[in-house]
């Protein structure tokens, strides 16, 4: 069962789709995407139907000034804006009730960074995170790089205030950290300092000539797989 939900946050709408599978008081997860990403990215939508079929309901919403949500990507700090996005999400299926006490989340590139700052801050039991980046100087780099996709620099200047999330890393726990080995835009050095600084139960997966947009269809069979194992193992058990 697929559900559209309308919420507020900072007095704008924001809107989603909540995935319910036949399971009574399922635990959830809720996605994150990146940066000029929505809510209908591919590994939002292959995520949320994985999870369903293994009896966990998922949430799936676009940021402010992403797909049919309101507002604007300008924001003097875009990581604290979106932090409220999702904690504003996790708020309203709060409201809607009805799930167990398992809470997931999955963030893919920024997004990550998102569940990253949030996953230190909140009671989780299981965390994803795809590409993300610990601090914003990689996506600053490889826009100042010559001849580079003026598509990237402007990705760049979209993200307001500098962030470094590595004090935070040491609160987080039970991650599974995906990350493509040829990354150009977030250097595979960050998943390998997320998991090096988290608390276990935490792994690193790593993609052979891996990039960013994971384009390679073996990595994301390989993606899905391991991140719907890795959901279903840690919140298997925590309905209600």
């Amino acid at each position: 069962m697929q559900i559209p939900v309308r919420f507020e946050i900072d007095g704008l709408a924001l809107r989603g789709d909540l995935h319910l599978p036949a399971a009574p008081a399922p635990p959830l997860v809720i996605g994150a995407h990146g940066l000029l990403s929505d809510r209908s990215s591919p590994k939002q939508q292959a995520l949320a139907r994985a999870c369903t079929d293994m009896g966990i309901a998922y949430f799936r919403f676009d940021h402010r000034g992403c797909g049919e949500s309101e507002g604007s990507l300008a924001s003097a700090d875009l990581l604290d804006a979106r932090c409220r996005d999702l904690l504003a999400a996790l708020a309203a299926m709060r409201r809607r009730g009805g799930f167990g006490s398992g809470l997931g989340l999955f963030g893919s590139s920024l997004g990550g960074a998102v569940c990253l700052r949030i996953a230190a801050r909140e009671t989780i039991d299981a965390l994803v995170l795809y590409a993300a980046p610990v601090r914003s100087a990689p996506l600053r780099a490889a826009a100042a790089r010559p001849g580079v996709d003026p598509e990237l620099v402007r990705q760049a200047g979209l993200l307001g205030a500098d962030f470094d999330l590595a004090p935070e890393l040491r609160r987080i726990h039970h991650v599974l950290v995906i990350h493509g080995d040829a990354d150009a835009i977030v250097p595979v050095d960050h998943g390998r300092e997320i998991h090096d600084a988290a608390r276990p139960p935490r792994r690193l997966l790593l993609l052979p000539r891996g990039d960013h947009a994971l384009s390679d269809p073996r990595h994301q069979e390989l993606f899905l797989r391991e991140s719907a194992l890795w959901l279903k193992a840690h919140l298997s058990g925590r309905q209600g």
